[in-house]
């Protein structure tokens, strides 16, 4: 596969990443307290959907608990693998994240609607991690999951 392959832009390409998606870290998840805002409602939504989802906040640094699963402050701590890191930062935020995303090895990326750093998604489809960018995780897994 040549890196351009990782660049997932179509919607063969969105479906297979929705629905290997079993394990999914939300980097940028918010907390209770924001659940009107879609870095709390789209996780809330993906594990009533059956996602095993993995909170990775990068704020409230007293959350030990979201959606009833514990907190990781880094994508490397989380044990076992992951399917896929659910990103909610402003485009210009996901550059401090993409080594530690490298150094999970997630089978793909996805950067929320709204966001596109197209710098970081080269860097990530170049360790051979596939990205979708600019996209609702949550519209696309009511489109394409099957559950």
């Amino acid at each position: 596969m040549s890196h351009d392959e990782y660049l997932i832009e179509d919607d063969a390409g969105v479906k297979r990443v929705v629905q290997e998606s079993m394990r999914v870290a939300v980097l940028g998840i918010k907390t209770e307290d924001h659940s009107a805002q879609p870095a709390y409602y789209v996780p809330e939504y993906l594990a009533k959907a059956g996602v095993d989802v993995v909170p990775v906040p990068v704020y409230y640094p007293d959350a030990k608990v979201i959606l009833g699963k514990p907190v990781y402050r880094k994508l490397v701590d989380i044990p076992g693998d992951i399917d896929l890191v659910d990103v909610f930062r402003r485009p210009g935020d996901i550059d401090q994240h993409v080594d530690d995303i490298i150094a999970k090895k997630p089978k793909a990326v996805w950067f929320q609607s709204g966001i596109r750093n197209d710098a970081a998604a080269k860097k990530l489809a170049a360790a051979g991690i596939r990205v979708v960018q600019d996209r609702c995780l949550m519209v696309d897994h009511r489109r394409y999951s099957g559950r």
